[in-house]
């Protein structure tokens, strides 16, 4: 007798992971509401400030990443948090 499961294709696909970086700005007190989205990233809050210093320092490091043929989902930890530090903004 055959094991029922193994009449299933056994090419199944996984679910592709999928990532999505999220910044939070914590520091607006004017009253405006500030989002920017991006197919990988969204920035929520922040004063104008923060929010455009959040925004260009992702923008930066997803431009690394393409320039190195990875996706967000390809690079490691270590990796997007040295490029992420690399893309800061100085004050």
């Amino acid at each position: 007798m055959t094991d029922r499961h193994q009449d299933h294709d056994q090419t199944a696909r996984e679910p592709k992971a999928s990532a999505h970086l999220l910044g939070l700005g914590l520091d607006g007190s004017d009253g405006h509401k500030r989002i920017t989205q991006a197919e990988k990233f969204s920035i929520l809050g922040g004063s104008q400030d923060t929010h455009d210093k959040m925004t260009e320092t992702l923008c930066k490091t997803f431009e690394d990443l393409s320039s190195k043929g990875k996706s967000l989902e390809e690079a490691s930890r270590e990796e997007l948090s040295d490029l992420i530090n690399k893309n800061t903004p100085e004050d």
